[in-house]
C-alpha cells in the first residue's frame, strides 16, 4: 500500500509528503507518520484491493496484528476512501461505520 521511507524521505523539496500535498492526497499539515508503521507496506498490496467479489480475509488478518489499524481506519474515512481494505475494513463496512456513528452524533 505504502512504501517505507526514512526520515530523510521527507527532506529536499520533492519529499514524499510534498508530492502527496501536490497531488492533493494529503493536507499539507497532516501527520502521515503512522504510515511507516503500518504492516501493509511490507506484504502484497494485492491483498489489500481485492477484486469484486474477492476475498479480503488475507488483508483483515494483517491489519488485526497492526499497531496502526486504528489511524489508517481514521485516515480512510476522514478522506472518504473508496477501494481497499484501510484499518481492517472493507469500503461497504467503512460505510456502514460512517453511517452508524453519524447517526449516533
Amino acid at each position: 500500500m505504502w512504501s517505507v521511507a526514512d526520515d530523510s524521505a521527507n527532506e529536499g523539496p520533492m519529499s514524499e509528503k510534498a508530492l502527496r500535498v501536490l497531488w492533493g492526497v494529503v493536507e499539507a499539515d497532516e501527520d502521515m507518520s503512522w504510515q511507516h508503521k503500518a504492516l501493509c507496506s511490507q506484504t502484497d498490496p494485492e491483498a489489500f484491493f481485492p477484486e469484486k467479489g474477492g476475498s479480503t480475509r488475507d488483508a483483515k488478518r494483517v491489519c488485526a496484528r497492526c499497531e496502526v489499524r486504528q489511524e489508517c481506519l481514521q485516515w480512510a474515512i476522514e478522506h472518504d476512501e473508496r477501494f481497499g481494505i484501510w484499518g481492517g475494513m472493507s469500503e461497504r463496512e467503512r460505510r456502514r461505520y460512517k453511517k452508524e456513528h453519524r447517526a449516533r452524533a
